[in-house]
């Protein structure tokens, strides 16, 4: 594939087929395509969209497939056909980035069972992504490309280490952040009284305990 020049964001309406949006970090997400309304922009990817402030992202960048090369003559019998990549295995990515961060891996399998149910292409009706299901703007704030599941989990994994880091070393509070934000979490002093993040740490605590990872 080669790259054309940057489309900015200065005419409303769909975009083609086939582009990366890049952010104002630097980060470029693969999408299907965008629609620009004012000072939002919609981006939509598969079967879902997340929709953004326009400020956030800087340009679109327009794939074109490359002209297909002539075909040679064969000049020996072919080789075996080149089996297909092996997907990346979401509990692997858990347990390659638990390691790299010198967290628990029953912790990080728990939560990203816990955020994605192991689905590399969850997107959340708030529009977080991906196996952490992390949300656009931290995805743009940690320079990653959310779609990309090795750089979700990555991303998700180090985000969760800088938490624990912040609290001390608190479990609650660190999965209450990651869940509900740390303003939710210093505004109370600790975890917030939803139901929904209680309900959280909670289900997290229980695949921890059944976890065969350690």
């Amino acid at each position: 594939m080669r790259r054309l020049g940057l489309v900015f964001l200065l005419v409303a309406g769909s975009a083609t087929a086939g582009e990366y949006a890049v952010l104002a970090s630097g980060a470029r997400l693969r999408v299907d395509r965008h629609e620009a309304d004012g000072a939002k922009v919609r981006l939509y990817h598969g079967g879902g969209m997340v929709e953004m402030d326009a400020a956030g992202v800087r340009g679109f960048e327009v794939e074109e497939a490359a002209p297909q090369p002539a075909p040679q003559p064969v000049t020996a019998p072919a080789s075996a056909p080149v089996q297909a990549a092996k997907p990346l295995d979401p509990l692997e990515l858990a347990d390659a980035a638990a390691d790299r961060y010198g967290l628990p891996r029953s912790l990080v399998r728990s939560v990203m069972s816990a955020e994605s149910g192991l689905q590399a292409k969850a997107l959340s009706p708030k529009g977080a992504i991906g196996l952490m299901q992390l949300m656009p703007g931290t995805a743009q704030e940690l320079g990653i490309d959310p779609w990309d599941p090795a750089q979700n989990v990555d991303a998700g994994v180090r985000y969760l280490r800088l938490l624990l880091e912040k609290y001390d070393g608190g479990l609650w509070h660190a999965l209450a952040a990651y869940n509900a934000g740390p303003g939710a979490v210093d505004k109370y002093k600790g975890v917030p009284p939803y139901r929904e993040t209680i309900r959280y740490i909670d289900t997290i605590q229980q695949k921890m305990e059944k976890s065969p990872a350690r």
